[in-house]
């Protein structure tokens, strides 16, 4: 796991139900549509408004039609478009929604290249239900300093 000092010991500490928040919107980026539906269902206990794309192109034609989405989870291998590309161009047209790397390639440096192209967080597939608590946590607390 890579990010701005996230912990196996934080995420341990937080209770589902402290994040659970329905005004949260999510994006799950994901060629694969088991993870994509995996992703989906966890998000969506939490009480996020999920929409789904099968590629980063997709997904950044959603940003350019004027949708906007607080948490953005980005496979890093997909076709047409990566995750890799699709974060850099996301974060050049200015979007500052939490982007989260998910990817199968667990080396450092893998995680690093992906973290560079502008991630908040980097994480193993597919994100287990204490990750996604964490992450909703961040989120949380960054809407809360606005």
């Amino acid at each position: 796991m890579s990010g701005n000092g996230a912990s196996s010991s934080s995420l341990n500490m937080i209770s589902g139900e402290d994040v659970v928040n329905n005004n949260l919107s999510a994006l799950v980026v994901d060629d694969s549509p088991l993870l994509r539906l995996l992703h989906d269902i966890h998000l969506k206990k939490y009480g996020l408004k999920v929409q789904v794309a099968e590629n980063g192109k997709v997904a950044v034609d959603l940003f350019h039609l004027g949708a906007s989405f607080d948490l953005v989870l980005m496979d890093k291998e997909m076709p047409v478009m990566n995750g890799v590309e699709a974060t850099k161009e996301l974060r050049a047209m200015g979007v500052t929604s939490m982007i989260v790397g998910v990817t199968s390639k667990d080396g450092p440096g893998e995680q690093q290249a992906f973290m560079e192209a502008g991630l908040d967080y980097c994480f193993g597939k597919p994100l287990t239900p204490e990750i996604i608590s964490f992450l909703l946590e961040e989120l949380n607390k960054h809407n809360n300093k606005d």
